[in-house]
């Protein structure tokens, strides 16, 4: 549909991925080299600039295989949380993400033991095929990291500095995928539009009682009862730092943006080259 279309160009020029004239900048020539959906190709580069490159690399890898998760069976519910529980993170899903594919990896790095990796991820309510797509995925984008040259920083993961760097790459991608939680009962009001969604099942923070504010998604879902998914707890100060004004201008109005918009003006001032650069 042509709205569609249009929608999607306009998505590519908010990621900086076109020029004036509508053609491929050299960073979107740069993101079109992976095989990946445009915000994830954005900001795994952006994590080469923050220096979270191993972390993105799984992170890109988890969210593009299927869900790792699996549908348990009627009475189990309670004791595949409690399983799950043992990866969360309380930075949200990405990195939860991170801690289920390490583990995995640790699971299947004993050669004595065949079958292992199965066992583990039945014990876990894991999907053993999804988990090793993620890791053939991620194999794919290392090779293709290393053949356009880009570094590929040290893994870092645990470290405050590390997440802050993780949540900056995703933001930088996935600056058009915030919710704000209108009445701290889990009613996330999206910024693009005045759709309510709630956390999917499988999200870290679903189901307790710390539900955070102000989240970045991967993706939202109709066909599961208006849920996002793959879920990070974000703060509007670090939206504020990231987000492009003229992406930020253009979003209807409402109480979450009136809110963002008093913490860019309470921001200190960016120097006119600064922003240049940026």
């Amino acid at each position: 549909a042509p709205e569609n279309l249009m929608q999607a160009l306009e998505d590519l020029d908010y990621l900086a991925a076109l020029d004036n004239d509508g053609n491929l900048s050299e960073f979107g020539i740069i993101m079109s080299e992976f095989p990946l959906d445009p915000q994830l190709s954005k900001s795994l580069l952006a994590s080469c600039e923050f220096e979270c490159v191993d972390e993105m690399l799984t992170i890109a890898a988890m969210v593009t295989a299927p869900s790792c998760f699996l549908q348990v069976p009627p009475g189990t519910e309670e004791i595949s949380r409690t399983r799950w529980s043992r990866f969360s993170h309380p930075a949200g899903d990405h990195c939860t993400l991170i801690n289920v594919f390490n583990a995995f990896k640790a699971a299947t790095a004993n050669p004595t033991r065949p079958g292992n990796s199965e066992k583990w991820c039945r014990d876990h309510f894991l999907s053993c095929s999804a988990l090793s797509m993620a890791g053939v995925i991620r194999a794919e984008l290392v090779e293709i990291m290393k053949r356009i040259e880009l570094p590929i920083s040290p893994p870092g993961f645990g470290s405050e500095g590390n997440l802050l760097s993780i949540k900056k790459a995703l933001l930088s991608g996935y600056f058009m995928h915030i919710a704000r939680d209108v009445d701290a009962s889990g009613n996330y009001l999206m910024l693009t539009h005045k759709q309510v969604a709630q956390l999917h099942p499988s999200s870290c923070y679903y189901n307790t009682r710390r539900i955070p504010e102000w989240v970045l998604f991967h993706e939202f879902s109709i066909s599961e009862g208006n849920s996002i998914r793959v879920v990070s707890e974000i703060s509007p100060q670090l939206f504020a730092e990231l987000v492009p004004q003229y992406y930020f201008s253009n979003l209807p109005p409402s109480e979450s943006k009136d809110i963002l918009q008093g913490v860019i003006n309470h921001s200190a001032p960016v120097s006119a080259t600064k922003e240049e650069q940026k």
